[in-house]
């Protein structure tokens, strides 16, 4: 799934794409801070879904959106405003607009109007057999799993599945079921403030606080402290 950001507001686009990232961490997300930006993606990737502030530099996020629609009907678009104006509800249904978030961006509304793509999530291309393997990583990366764990799972030889997993996902197992880790971790040390660190490594699926604090500098550059301190003075 190929999805497009595009607003001005560099911390509207970033709490987008971080929301966006841990729902839905298959999906791949094409920013842009203007139409100009959001053309040249356009050509290059084929969008299925796009996220279009409407008031921008230039072309407005109704004029581009217009001419997204045109190039290509299957698209869906959802407009991010902080205005509300029944003239721009009024173009959003003329242009086929799927739905309409305001500012700032409440996540549990997010969310409701991303529930019917759920179904896509896992889909990107991959066979059934990856999509099932997916579907379980999400379900259970919290608790203490194995490639044989899934396998079992999805009724497939874990040689095999270690195979088709690393050439259609790119990664190994272990590596995505860590980086989906790491999502999780990055979620919850912003959502449950109450948390203590090994609170966030267990439910997570790490084994300790230390790995999982080792691991998280390792990937994200700053420790598990440091990400949420930064991330409550935004």
């Amino acid at each position: 799934m190929n999805v497009l950001l595009l607003d001005d507001e560099p911390l509207e686009i970033e709490q987008l794409e971080y929301l966006l990232q841990c729902e839905f961490p298959s999906w791949n997300l094409f920013k842009a801070s203007d139409a100009s930006q959001a053309h040249f993606i356009h050509l290059n990737n084929e969008i299925d879904l796009a996220f279009l502030d409407i008031n921008l530099p230039g072309k407005s996020g109704l004029e581009f959106g217009e001419e997204l629609r045109q190039s290509n009907k299957d698209i869906e678009i959802i407009m991010v405003t902080a205005c509300q104006d029944f003239s721009y509800a009024q173009q959003s249904i003329r242009i086929g607009v799927v739905d309409y978030l305001t500012k700032p961006v409440i996540e549990s509304e997010l969310l409701k109007i991303l529930s019917k793509y759920k179904e896509h999530q896992y889909s990107h291309n991959y066979s059934t057999l990856i999509q099932c393997s997916l579907k379980a990583i999400h379900e259970k990366y919290a608790e203490k799993i194995s490639l044989s764990d899934i396998a079992n799972k999805v009724h497939a030889n874990p040689t095999y599945l270690s195979r088709k997993f690393h050439e259609e996902v790119g990664l190994s197992f272990s590596e995505y079921l860590i980086q989906y880790r790491i999502h999780m971790a990055k979620r919850f040390l912003i959502t449950t403030p109450k948390w203590t660190i090994a609170d966030v490594a267990e439910n997570s699926g790490f084994s300790s606080q230390n790995y999982f604090s080792t691991l998280f500098r390792k990937i994200e550059g700053v420790s598990p402290t440091e990400f949420r301190e930064k991330e409550r003075s935004k």
